[in-house]
């Protein structure tokens, strides 16, 4: 999954952001798992990467939710 920017989250609808959080916490969970039972993940910056976004994305879906 491709990193979301903010000016591509606020675009969005809230139904829309609700279902890519779900996308990305399902990555998330998928690449945690999968380096956990490996030992070595094959992109270490995945995980962080993907922490970061799903950060971004409750931060904009809070505010939004603030100014309705």
């Amino acid at each position: 999954m491709a990193i979301l920017r903010s000016k591509e989250i606020w675009e969005m609808e809230i139904e829309d952001i609700q279902e890519k959080l779900n996308e990305l916490k399902a990555e998330l969970a998928k690449n945690i798992s999968k380096s956990s039972a490996a030992g070595v993940n094959e992109n270490p910056g995945k995980i962080r990467e993907l922490k970061r976004t799903i950060a971004r994305v409750l931060t904009i879906m809070n505010q939004k939710q603030k100014e309705n």
